[in-house]
Formats: C-alpha cells, structure tokens, sequence
C-alpha cells in the first residue's frame, strides 16, 4: 500500500476506527474509573474518542498517542485549551505511566492482544484496567470476502480473543460488540472523503480508495459475521 496515498485518505477525518459514546461509557462504568484519573488513549488518531472518554471520567488527565505525527498535530491543536489532554508522537507501547486506564480503540490489532496486554502491564497502576477493541469472527467459516479483508491476518472468535486475554495473566470482565452506529461514524465520513478525492485521484490513491470501498462494503454486507468486540480487562 502508497502510506502516502493512505494518508491523503484519511487526513482530515474526525477518527481512525469504529467508535461511540455510550462504548466508552460503557468500558468505564465496567472498572469503576472515576476522579483524578491518569488515562491512556493508545492508538489515539485525531483524537476522535477523546470527547467521550473526557465525558465519561470529566477529571482524569488524557495522554493520547499514535505513531503518526501528523494525527497528533490535529490533536493538539484540537484540544490545545483543555490542560488535561496531551498528544504524543509515539509508538503505542513506549507510553510511560502509570495509568489507572488504557483505552485501546482498534490499534491492539497491530501488536497482538497478548503481546499488548503484557506489555502494558508495567504501565498500569494497582487497580487499572485496559479496554480494547479486537477484529472478531461473530460467525464460524465467514465468506470469502471476509477471509480476503483479513488478508491471513489470524483473526478469531470470542473464544480465541479470552485465551489470548488470559495468556496475558489478564481477568476478562465484560465483553460486547462494537455497534453498527460505531462503525456508521467511521465509515460515513470515510464515503464523504472518498467521493471528494475520486475526481483528482492518480493510480496509488485510486487504489487505496478502492481498498476502503471494499472494506466498508464487507462490512455492511456481512456485520453479523464479523466485527469488533470490546473487551475490559484487569490483571489477574
């Protein structure tokens, strides 16, 4: 894939992946985080899920990484009034903490559910607790294009994510899908962007514009076979 292509795509875009509100009130009332809270935005894009997780612990302080520099430019001038978020260029595992909660939308998928969970375990204070969302089979043999989306990336079911939570040393304590209305805020604006760049698009975009065609296709036309679930986790 042109990384350059990729990024004219996405740049610009509120968030990187599926996300909701209610998701991320939903993670914190399963820990119990609430006060002065030191949080974690691990793969943070733009900072599209920083609203909801300031609303869902309003006095915890927000560091939010992403190894793109650009995405957390727009970050910080996003929320460069609000002294309790802080952008960082940064691979997601490096993050000094500790943290009381590690909220990880989507970007667990490119280190391992067990690598990143043992990683972050150092990071973590007494108590804390992480909440990711992982690609997920809802359905046993998916079809073919779901297969060809993963690309033999080893995607499993519900029952694969909790091993590899528990390989961890983890405790899982709730799980649920990631909803239509999450995938909805992502792919819409995606649709919006990509009708805009078609008119201009040289080969390199066309083809990543293709490849995000066919991504939320897939999706709308299978959802009920695979997906993502959250999941909420704790050291055991």
């Amino acid at each position: 894939m042109d990384m350059t292509a990729f990024f004219k795509l996405h740049s610009g875009l509120d968030r990187e992946g599926p996300g909701h509100p209610d998701e991320i009130a939903w993670a914190v009332e399963q820990v119990g985080a609430s006060g002065a809270a030191r949080m974690l935005d691990a793969g943070s894009g733009p900072g599209g899920d920083v609203p909801a997780l300031r609303t869902a612990m309003p006095g915890a302080t927000i560091l939010a990484v992403d190894s793109h520099a650009p995405f957390i430019d727009d970050l910080n001038a996003r929320f460069a009034d609000d002294p309790q978020v802080t952008g960082q260029a940064a691979d997601i595992m490096t993050a000094q903490g500790p943290f009381d909660f590690i909220w990880c939308a989507g970007a667990i998928y490119f280190v391992g559910v067990t690598e990143a969970l043992s990683g972050w375990r150092a990071a973590l204070a007494p108590g804390g607790a992480i909440a990711f969302s992982q690609a997920c089979l809802f359905r046993p043999d998916p079809p073919a294009a779901v297969d060809t989306l993963f690309e033999g990336y080893p995607v499993t079911d519900e029952a694969g994510i909790k091993a590899q939570v528990a390989a961890a040393g983890y405790d899982l304590l709730a799980t649920r899908p990631v909803s239509d209305a999450a995938w909805e805020a992502y792919f819409q604006p995606m649709e919006t962007r990509i009708a805009a760049l078609r008119p201009d698009a040289d080969p390199a975009l066309n083809a990543v514009l293709d490849d995000a065609e066919t991504e939320l296709a897939t999706w709308r036309a299978h959802r009920r076979d695979f997906g993502y679930l959250l999941c909420v986790v704790r050291p055991a």
